[in-house]
């Protein structure tokens, strides 16, 4: 799975982001809107996580989802 199929099915990946990522209100999934670059710093600026770090959890979703098709 690449990011152009999560983005293609954003909404519906909300309750398997939610899991990962509880801190994160639907709003704030919503206004993503599927964009990676977006996504990334919005896990950066609500963890208080270097980009690079939340990079890497954000890629490590994407191998999990990867894993799981």
């Amino acid at each position: 799975m690449n990011w152009d199929v999560i983005k293609g099915n954003w909404s519906q990946m909300t309750g398997e982001i939610k899991s990962q990522w509880g801190d994160l209100t639907d709003d704030e999934i919503r206004k993503a809107a599927g964009e990676r670059e977006r996504f990334v710093g919005l896990i950066q600026e609500r963890y208080g996580l270097a980009k690079s770090d939340a990079e890497v959890q954000v890629d490590k979703f994407l191998a999990k989802l990867k894993d799981a098709a």
